[in-house]
């Protein structure tokens, strides 16, 4: 789950080392509990592909492809998803330490109780996932997309939105005096919320008297 802050990765039973799946379809596999070292997922491709409480340590998933499979509880330790794209997938209770997201694209899918503390996100694509309860606590967002997210419960503390796009997306667990926020984009109704969480009211301008 993502309370494990310390990278603990979860208890596995098997140990597969540098398993080469470059440009390989992952379709409708499934595994459990494994150990993956140094695995090369470059290119990789997947659909309804299941990863239960399995720890990667350095694997590869550069411009790899998954749609509508599950990462669920996993740990992923020093892992690279260059210009990878996850479309509706899970990764409901993983944790990530270490890891590198540069031009990673999400769409859709389930992220609740995810880790990504610390993690550096500055040129990553959220859009309308599920991201209750993660924990963002000093992630780096600047220039981030998160666009149409629930991300009601989320841990924020000390994370850094500058510049990052949060329209359309729920945020009422934002605090903006514990993050940085100078240059985000939000819309109306998330500057309401943002208000009220600083302590200001909010109130319709009167009519002027005739």
């Amino acid at each position: 789950m993502a309370e494990r802050r310390d990278g603990t990765p979860a208890p596995t039973d098997t140990t597969v080392r540098a398993p080469d799946w470059d440009a390989a379809d992952l379709s409708g596999a499934a595994h459990e509990r494994v150990l993956f070292t140094d695995a090369d997922l470059t290119e990789a491709t997947g659909t309804d592909a299941v990863f239960s409480e399995c720890t990667f340590r350095g694997a590869r998933f550069n411009v790899a492809s998954f749609t509508d499979s599950a990462f669920l509880n996993c740990t992923f330790v020093r892992c690279s998803f260059f210009d990878a794209t996850l479309t509706g997938c899970k990764f409901v209770g993983s944790m990530f330490d270490g890891c590198s997201f540069d031009l990673l694209k999400v769409r859709g899918g389930d992220w609740s109780f995810t880790g990504l503390p610390g993690a550096d996100l500055r040129r990553a694509e959220f859009a309308d996932v599920r991201l209750r309860e993660a924990d963002l606590a000093g992630a780096r967002l600047a220039g981030a997309v998160l666009t149409r997210c629930d991300l009601s419960g989320t841990w924020w503390r000390e994370a850094d939105l500058r510049g990052c796009d949060l329209r359309g997306s729920e945020i009422s667990s934002l605090d903006p005096t514990a993050v940085s926020m100078r240059g985000a984009v939000i819309d109306p109704v998330q500057a309401i919320v943002l208000a009220v969480a600083m302590g200001l009211e909010v109130r319709e301008e009167r009519a002027a008297p005739r």
